[in-house]
């Protein structure tokens, strides 16, 4: 066994010395004061008691230190896993509920188990099924449905939905209970978020504070937002007011949990949990291979299944939520300087420590604060013109992207995404079934051969070169077997039929049988067969059957060789534009 592949510390550990040390602790510091008020309010979006988000931001950061190859990818509780989970569990039970929790702590084991089974059957290429329109859609959409969520606490009202209709109309039918106190504080903090994000940084550097240090307050600001406004609901007692707080937290490191044994409820979360595992694996592995590109390395997404099934199971058996790699925290992470996994486990040791001493403080956080946070943080990920973009380069890709974003936003996040996936496959099978093929010329004196549609060629009346620009398979095998056909009837002087094979990587059994055909249908017209640029593999399987013994033609290595072979001593060729 590969024990470096499979447990990955072991490559970079060796060569850990003590300026990778220092850079990753300082790192870690400032992650850690990221993650505290991150995983507050992200456990508050996901329905679940705020410790909960604490005890997810602690085992699963060092077991992904342990199994994970992203040198900088910053491990938690993040906004789109969080609403999947809340949505997931909010038809099983009540949102903040022992059986709630207990979902949680369920689906992280579940995600984990899943995301473990993958990594270790290399199966990481599943979530080459979620196409970047899909996931771009899907991301947006939750990124609204999050922020509609959310206003519920600036308000100080009760509201309740899974989708932005249901939320909206909750909402509306709530404002007349609109608590003041709270909407002031709620305001107040997403004011100055928003402030922090977008002015903070020019006007630190305007005041002589050196560029990266002015990046990394701006990046802090949601603990001074934290800190101040915990310390007016202390002074002011604004829980007497209405204004709803945090309350009371356990205090104390995780204790280890057991998953529910229902295996009606495990049932139940399946899908779930699948759904959660895949996206959160997508968006972890987008953030690590992009953060790594910068310096030069790279990260096994086999690998990072195993690390982030880790992360999970850790999460679930120290009582935590569903946890994956985080957009805004692992740049953060870089940033400052991390070096290795290890700036994790610093992290991780951080926020243990909050779990210790700072809980009574958190107690008087208002909930307005987090809600705010999570407002700010998830305008990042809506973008909106994507629509235009996708509309301008692909219909097809702007239809799967739209009923993802539209099915997210009315219906639930499991139906957005589902659809996305089903209608990516359903158009690609589309695509691929009606391969594109053109009727080939030689652009004169050259080796090159180019569509005759689009360039003046040197054709020949007897010989057509025929281009097919996609795999043979079941899906297109009867469509080019028609197209043959109708080119050979068109061409009643077609002597010899020379399909050209640059972009067919595979031949499937389906294809093959079509092939026959089409080689048996052409000899019965006095036409022969010829292939032309076959890629060595396509070629080492289609010599392990008959097909080449009863071709009526040759095969050759290039086009212009079958070209020069069957037009040698034809006469007149013709130019066409």
């Amino acid at each position: 066994m590969n024990f470096k592949r499979y447990l990955p510390i072991l490559q970079w550990a060796p060569e850990y010395g003590r300026s990778q040390a220092t850079s990753d602790m300082v790192a870690a510091v400032i992650v850690t004061v990221m993650l505290i008020p991150q995983s507050l309010a992200y456990a508050l979006l996901a329905g679940l008691p705020a410790h909960i988000g604490l005890y997810a931001s602690i085992l699963p950061l060092i077991l992904y230190a342990l199994f994970g190859t992203s040198r900088t990818l910053s491990v938690g509780p993040v906004a789109v896993v969080s609403l999947m989970t809340a949505a997931a569990l909010a038809p099983l039970a009540e949102a903040g509920s022992p059986e709630y929790v207990a979902g949680a702590i369920l689906l992280a084991v579940m995600s984990g188990l899943m995301l473990t089974m993958m990594g270790v059957f290399r199966l990481g290429f599943l979530a080459n099924f979620l196409s970047h329109p899909v996931i771009s859609g899907f991301i947006t959409a939750s990124g609204i449905v999050i922020a509609a969520s959310q206003l519920k606490h600036i308000f100080g009202i009760q509201a309740s939905g899974q989708n932005l209709l249901t939320i909206g109309q909750s909402l509306v039918g709530s404002l007349a209970d609109t608590n003041v106190p709270t909407l002031l504080i709620g305001t107040g903090a997403l004011l100055f978020l928003i402030f922090s994000r977008k002015q903070l940084k020019p006007l630190l550097i305007r005041s002589g504070v050196g560029s990266r240090p002015a990046d990394i307050l701006t990046k802090t600001a949601p603990i001074l937002a934290i800190l101040v406004t915990t310390l007016v609901a202390w002074l002011l007692q604004l829980d007497t007011q209405g204004v709803r707080l945090v309350g009371v937290v356990p205090s104390g490191l995780p204790e280890l949990t057991m998953p529910s044994m229902d295996l009606g409820l495990w049932q139940q979360l399946a899908v779930s949990a699948l759904l959660i595992s895949v996206v959160g694996f997508v968006e972890s592995v987008s953030v690590g291979q992009t953060l790594a590109a910068k310096r030069r390395q790279k990260i096994d997404p086999d690998q990072e299944l195993i690390g982030l099934g880790a992360a999970n199971l850790g999460a679930g058996f120290s009582g935590g939520m569903p946890v994956t790699g985080g957009f805004s925290r692992s740049v953060v992470n870089f940033d400052a300087g991390a070096e290795t996994p290890a700036a994790g486990a610093y992290a991780a040791v951080g926020i243990a420590l909050a779990t210790l001493f700072l809980t009574p403080a958190i107690a008087f956080l208002p909930q307005a604060t987090l809600a705010a946070t999570i407002i700010v943080a998830v305008t990042t990920l809506i973008d909106l013109p994507a629509l235009g973009r996708t509309w301008r380069y692909s219909r097809t890709d702007f239809g799967a992207m739209l009923a993802t974003i539209v099915l997210t936003l009315v219906h639930s996040v499991e139906a957005g995404i589902i659809a996305g996936v089903l209608l990516s496959i359903g158009l690609f099978l589309y695509r691929t079934s009606r391969p594109h093929s053109a009727v080939v010329g030689r652009v004169p004196g050259t080796e090159h051969f180019r569509n005759v549609l689009r360039h003046k060629v040197e054709l020949c009346p007897k010989v057509t070169f025929l281009r097919v620009d996609e795999s043979l398979y079941f899906a297109n095998a009867r469509f080019l077997e028609e197209a043959v056909m109708d080119l050979a009837a068109c061409e009643p002087e077609l002597k010899e039929l020379v399909l050209v094979c640059p972009a067919v990587n595979l031949v499937d059994a389906s294809a093959l049988e079509s092939l026959e055909a089409i080689n048996e249908r052409l000899k019965d017209a006095g036409v022969r067969l010829h292939l032309s640029e076959v890629k060595g593999p396509v070629m080492d399987r289609l010599k392990r059957t008959a097909f080449l013994s009863h071709l009526s033609g040759q095969v050759f290595l290039s086009t212009y060789e079958a070209w020069q072979a069957l037009t040698g001593n034809q006469s007149p060729l013709k130019d066409v534009a």
